[in-house]
């Protein structure tokens, strides 16, 4: 069973293989660099849940990302949440929900949470182009506080500096609510976003494993990610 997930987490990294046997390779080479493995459910051809949580001893997150979201599952919606509901059920760390997954299926991921108290819930929003307004970013925090969630997920591309601003800038919004949220920025531009945001109160941010493919634009190996961490910690 994993080890219980402290808060803030730290760096995710984040997994996204075709085959279990694969995705598993992939995340034992990473457990010395993670605080937390997403595992990326809808890049498997076959998703399962146990043989992570079996063989892994960092906590883990399972994501099922919809084709809608910028993921790659493409079945029903009820299919993509039962997946989470299955790794729920698993009594894993964390699952990570789209802020605009139909409220029924949210309700129905909240009423299992319930049952296993030792699982947080992610709500998350992305946005592949750009960064909306300080005022629409508000109001997305606003609805990610009060989903049920016991944390945020506001993910944007940045086009220019002031979007890694604006991006940043709601971790004060969130600190003043007590709501733990991820947030930084896509691309080239937002790569700094990735590296500032846990201190600057952000929850955690996330890396791509050593050994395997980024899942997103701007995205870091986590080996680089955690050097530059703790250079900026003044640690050796």
């Amino acid at each position: 069973m994993p080890a219980p997930l402290a808060s803030p987490a730290g760096i995710c990294v984040s997994v996204a293989c075709e085959n279990v046997s694969r995705a598993l390779a992939v995340a034992k080479q990473s457990e010395s660099h993670a605080d937390v493995i997403e595992i990326r459910l809808d890049s498997l051809s076959r998703p399962e849940i146990e043989p992570f949580v079996k063989n892994l001893a960092k906590p883990l997150l399972f994501t099922n990302r919809p084709e809608w979201e910028g993921g790659s599952f493409k079945g029903p919606e009820a299919e993509r949440i039962g997946l989470l509901l299955q790794a729920v059920q698993h009594d894993c760390a964390l699952v990570d929900l789209e802020l605009k997954t139909a409220p029924e299926l949210r309700a129905e991921l909240l009423d299992v949470l319930l049952k296993h108290p030792q699982t947080g819930l992610i709500t998350s929003w992305h946005d592949f182009s750009g960064t909306p307004s300080n005022d629409e970013l508000g109001e997305i925090l606003l609805q990610q506080m009060e989903s049920g969630a016991h944390i945020g997920k506001i993910v944007t591309t940045a086009n220019d500096y002031k979007d890694v601003l604006r991006i940043l800038n709601l971790q004060a919004d969130a600190a003043e609510s007590n709501f733990p949220l991820i947030a930084f920025c896509m691309g080239a531009i937002g790569k700094i976003s990735r590296l500032a945001t846990t201190n600057l109160g952000g929850y955690m941010t996330y890396a791509a494993p050593d050994g395997g493919d980024e899942t997103a634009p701007g995205q870091m190996k986590v080996s680089a990610l955690r050097a530059m961490l703790k250079s900026l910690a003044g640690e050796a």
